[in-house]
């Protein structure tokens, strides 16, 4: 080592016991300068770690800390206090006695922005970053395990028997009491959230340490083959990418003069708006849940749930206008997005996804008309059997017993039974508003009503937001509102009459998951069926404005017996890809309806 100039930076023991100390670990380098090393008095293993720090930054670097800068609001218990008292002392005639919706809210929330800025004003904070402490881990467990090191220390320092056995005991007693506390924990958790699939995926994602990625953006991307490197222009050039992948996506599908809702019998009934009252308002208000992630007026549905009582005659008055004249207030049409990071290179735009933060008060106003919506839908069972998704009383496991079944029974029969899972590119991003709002007319949602969901769907804008940087505001032509309460399900009445195409294939939809199956004594009459029915479909998505990806949708023909047949179909000349197994809503499905894949 010496003749390739490289020198050994630990000189002491790095392996001790109570017979005897060694040095077996080392770290050789041939840069002497700006450098320290040293031996961490730590038992993660029986060799104690070693360490080189190499000073290689860059000067300007030097001054980097662990400490954040934030802008935070005051919102202490006698703060909102006082802002509730100047909530109540407010006349809201402003409000109350005006009859155009976009000049009443906005006299409303100007209102309760000068208040909340007043009373809860915001103020610079630093935090010091530091690392989060598993959930199981008391005080009393965080004491023990310095007590631990300590033992640890002095038997490293004395190196005698005794010393190495009182250390030895105490880690043992302390390791099987961080095990109780942790399967303590998870079995308590798991027990709290046995009801809630979301609470329960949550419990064990964390258990497995599978936790959802935190936002962590490059100082640069790439656009064009080119680098964006200022704020402003990455945050501009955000908001360009993603207020164009509808239209975009649109542009591409192949143009038809067929009517996209021939498919669909017409309601004779028609959908009315009954008026709301502060009781509605308040009890919808207090059954969100409390969240911190502020819109664009920075305005947090915590804060909305704390000052409600206080403001629900001037809000109702405002919903009650907005139902009687079919108009959606104008700045309740203000997303805020926030660009999360998917995976892959974390400079191009493609690997993030978008997800958008509407104004709280919009929600409240949503949440009304999606109750009466969905009472309507209900009351005249518009929605197709074979749509799972976003419905009461139906989930993902309703839909894969119903996959299951529909599949083993083809099998117990000697059927060739053949799946194909259909891939359809932001599904929610491309829906042709003309298209919606004529379907909604034929299921009843007319006049007043239509007219409050044309207001609601057009003039939409969004801006992006990371950190300080804020890109300016971009028109939204296409979809239905991201992130929003009445997007599912005015994607559900938009895709309803699917599976009305064709009466020779079963269809399995959970909202735009859209799986097919067909079954035949003869191999060759069910690919020739197939084939038909699936440019019959191809013809709706095309309609429908609907994107349908052909290399990403696949077919598995199921059973033991055709592990190793092969078919072609074609949708358009581009061949389905036939595969062994499919993840199904979270579920891997395989030709053999087993679950090894598990």
């Amino acid at each position: 080592m010496y003749s390739l100039s490289l020198f050994p930076l630990i000189t002491r023991p790095t392996r001790i016991n109570a017979h005897g100390a060694t040095l077996i670990d080392n770290i050789f380098t041939n840069v002497l300068n700006n450098m320290t090393s040293g031996i961490l008095i730590n038992d993660i293993s029986d060799h104690l770690p070693v360490l080189a720090q190499f000073d290689i930054q860059q000067k300007s670097n030097k001054n980097k800390s662990n400490t954040m800068v934030k802008n935070v609001r005051l919102t202490s218990d006698r703060s909102i206090n006082a802002l509730n008292q100047s909530l109540s002392d407010q006349d809201w005639n402003n409000v109350l006695g005006e009859q155009d919706v976009n000049i009443a809210y906005a006299n409303f929330v100007n209102t309760i922005k000068q208040l909340y800025d007043q009373h809860c004003p915001l103020v610079t904070r630093k935090y010091t970053q530091t690392n989060k402490c598993v959930p199981w881990m008391t005080r009393g467990l965080l004491n023990a395990c310095k007590k631990k090191n300590s033992l640890y220390k002095i038997f490293i320092s004395k190196k005698t028997l005794e010393t190495e056995t009182k250390y030895k005991k105490y880690k043992n007693k302390l390791t099987s009491i961080i095990k109780k506390c942790k399967r303590s924990y998870y079995r308590n958790m798991i027990e709290a959230n046995k009801n809630t699939m979301k609470g329960l995926w949550k419990v064990l994602n964390q258990a497995i340490s599978k936790n959802s990625k935190t936002a962590s953006y490059p100082d640069y991307m790439i656009k064009n083959d080119e680098k964006i490197t200022e704020g402003k222009n990455i945050v501009n050039a955000f908001n360009d990418y993603f207020v164009n992948i509808g239209p975009h996506l649109a542009s591409k599908i192949a143009k038809t003069n067929n009517d996209a809702t021939k498919y669909k019998n017409i309601n004779a009934h028609s959908f009315f708006l009954k008026a709301t009252n502060e009781n509605e308002v308040i009890k919808i208000v207090k059954a969100f849940k409390n969240k911190k992630s502020t819109d664009w007026n920075d305005f947090d549905m915590t804060m909305i749930k704390k000052v409600i009582q206080n403001i629900s005659v001037p809000l109702t008055h405002i919903c009650n206008l907005s139902f009687s004249t079919g108009e959606f207030p104008n700045h309740m049409k203000i997303a805020k997005v926030v660009p999360i990071y998917k995976s892959g290179d974390n400079h191009l735009f493609t690997n993030y996804r978008p997800i958008s933060i509407l104004p709280q008060l919009s929600k409240i106003l949503e949440k009304l008309f999606a109750a009466r919506l969905d009472s309507f839908i209900n009351k005249y069972n518009l929605l197709s059997d074979c749509q799972y998704g976003f419905r009461n009383n139906r989930s993902t496991a309703h839909a894969l017993i119903n996959l299951t079944e529909e599949v083993t029974n083809h099998i117990d029969n000697k059927l060739y039974s053949l799946g194909i899972f259909i891939d359809l590119q932001k599904a929610f991003d491309t829906i042709d508003h003309k298209i919606l709002l004529n379907k909604l007319q034929n299921n009843g949602i007319r006049g007043i009503a239509n007219n409050w969901l044309k207001s609601y769907l057009t003039e939409r804008k969004q801006y992006v937001q990371i950190e300080e940087h804020v890109s300016g505001w971009r028109n939204i032509t296409c979809g239905v509102p991201q992130g929003s309460i009445l997007g599912p399900q005015l994607f559900l009445l938009y895709i309803n009459d699917l599976c009305e195409v064709s009466t020779k294939l079963k269809f399995i939809l959970f909202a735009d998951d859209t799986t097919i199956l067909c079954s035949s004594k003869d191999l060759q009459l069910l690919i020739s069926e197939v084939t038909t029915e699936l440019h019959k479909l191809k013809e709706w998505f095309n309609r429908n404005k609907l994107s349908l990806n052909i290399l990403k949708t696949k077919m598995i023909l199921f059973g033991k017996r055709n592990s190793k047949v092969q078919i072609k179909i074609n949708i358009e000349n581009t061949q389905i890809e036939q595969v062994k197994e499919y993840t199904f809503l979270g579920v891997i499905f395989n030709h053999e309806v087993s679950w090894r894949p598990h």
